[in-house]
């Protein structure tokens, strides 16, 4: 059984959902990664997806691109980011799921990349840009690896989200909003109604994470009285990181996420 996977029948025996936490790696520094990392952990996040930056990263709004922008400045490299989830790992046994672009994936062999980032300690990993069509390659490497978590919008079809629920393992990831990352809009009607819907396809066979535009305590508690199972909070923990001295980093994102993860008690 995968770490993703553990965590959520941890959870579930608890009465509890997910929180799931998206920080960039080496945004504005390594050393800050570490920090926010533990303060996650401290707060009670219960898995963490670690950005990796790429050029032209088509689903993420300015905050992200932002802070993709800043760590290839700093010069990202895969070499640097496995250290640091190896890092990260010696630490915590906490589930760690790698987003990026498929690009990434591609230029190296998704064989060995896939390898690679498991031995460093990766559980998953969420490529927003992989479509379910060019996908066989990917999965086949991943299988027995890690776990291959897909998107889906409020506008898929039903057809579309049964082949990607086949597809998918860890947990299924339901864009909550119609636009990039980091836009808040609110919690839509929409939305609400695109969880009940996804919930009613996937039939309990994989958990239901709800991310994009989520920023408040408040957010979080809509969308897990939704039927979510997990939601996924990115843009307002960069906005933190940006805005926080480094030494004061890991207390203050330790407060957020207490907040954030109170709301995931049923």
């Amino acid at each position: 059984m995968s770490r993703i996977k553990e965590k959520f029948s941890e959870l579930d025996a608890k009465n509890q959902k997910a929180l799931i936490a998206y920080v960039m790696v080496g945004f504005p520094n390594k050393n800050a990664t570490i920090s926010v990392v533990r303060g996650l952990i401290k707060g009670g996040a219960d898995i963490i997806e670690l950005g990796f930056p790429f050029s032209d990263p088509l689903a993420d709004g300015p905050v992200i691109q932002n802070a993709s922008t800043v760590s290839l400045e700093k010069g990202a490299k895969i070499s640097e980011f496995f250290s640091t989830v190896k890092k990260i790992r010696e630490e915590t046994n906490i589930p760690l799921v790698l987003m990026t672009y498929t690009n990434i994936l591609y230029h190296r062999g998704y064989s060995k990349f896939i390898k690679d980032a498991k031995k460093a300690g990766i559980d998953g990993f969420i490529l927003p840009d992989m479509s379910i069509e060019e996908s066989k390659e990917y999965i086949q490497s991943a299988k027995g690896n890690a776990d291959t978590i897909f998107l889906v919008s409020p506008n898929t079809d039903k057809i579309r989200i049964s082949k990607i629920v086949k597809a998918t393992s860890g947990f299924l990831y339901l864009v909550a909003v119609y636009g990039t990352t980091g836009i808040k809009t609110g919690v839509q009607n929409y939305t609400l109604k695109a969880i009940k819907n996804v919930k009613k396809q996937t039939r309990g066979k994989i958990p239901l994470g709800v991310g994009f535009g989520v920023s408040t305590a408040e957010d979080v508690k809509k969308y897990i009285n939704a039927g979510a199972d997990a939601v996924i909070v990115g843009s307002a923990f960069l906005k933190i990181i940006e805005n926080t001295p480094q030494t004061k980093l890991e207390t203050v994102i330790t407060r957020f996420t207490k907040k954030l993860k109170n709301s995931t008690h049923i």
